[in-house]
C-alpha cells in the first residue's frame, strides 16, 4: 500500500489530539487501496496490566481508525458509532511500535461499516474491530465551527 495523503488532527482527542497530554497522538493517512492507516504506539499512561495497554484505549483507537476511514473517499462526512465490536487476538504492549489499518466494507447513503486491525511490526494481528457508523456532516456534532475542540487541522509530518 503506498500513501497518497495525510489526514487532519484534533487538538483534544484521546487518539489524534496534539495538545492532548495523556492522547496518542496518531496520525493517519489514507492509501492508493482505500485504507486508511497509521503507525503508533500506545504509551505507559495506556496500561491495564503491566505491559499492557488497557482494553478501552484499544476500543478507542480502533473506533477512531474505522471511523476515519470514511474519509478516503468522503472528507466532508463523520461517523458517529452506532454498534462497536471488537476481539482482542493478543496482548498489546505500550511504549511499542504498532501499526492501525481500517477500511470500509460496505456504505449506504445513511451508514458505513468498517473494519480494522491493530498489528505488531511483524504483522501479527493483537485486535480487531467492525464497527457501524452513521454518516454526519461536522456541523450535526459540533455546530460552533469557531470552538477549538471541534476544529480538525493539518499537522505537518516531521523530517
Amino acid at each position: 500500500m503506498k500513501i497518497v495523503s495525510k489526514q487532519l488532527s484534533s487538538h483534544d482527542c484521546i487518539i489524534c489530539g496534539v495538545d492532548n497530554e495523556l492522547g496518542v497522538k496518531a496520525m493517519f493517512y489514507n492509501t492508493d487501496d482505500g485504507k486508511v492507516v497509521t503507525n503508533f504506539h500506545f504509551h505507559f499512561e495506556h496500561q491495564s496490566y503491566p505491559g499492557r495497554t488497557h482494553g478501552g484505549m484499544i476500543c478507542a483507537l480502533l473506533d477512531e481508525l474505522v471511523g476515519r476511514a470514511i474519509w478516503v473517499n468522503h472528507p466532508e462526512l463523520w461517523g458517529v458509532t452506532m454498534n462497536l465490536n471488537i476481539k482482542y487476538r493478543k496482548p498489546v504492549p505500550y511504549e511499542t511500535e504498532l501499526r492501525g489499518v481500517g477500511e470500509i466494507i460496505d456504505e449506504t447513503s445513511r451508514t458505513f461499516t468498517g473494519h480494522g486491525y491493530i498489528e505488531d511490526m511483524d504483522g501479527h494481528i493483537l485486535a480487531e474491530a467492525e464497527a457501524v457508523y452513521m454518516k454526519l456532516p461536522i456541523e450535526k456534532i459540533a455546530p460552533d465551527p469557531n470552538d477549538k475542540h471541534a476544529q480538525m487541522f493539518m499537522v505537518p509530518d516531521e523530517k
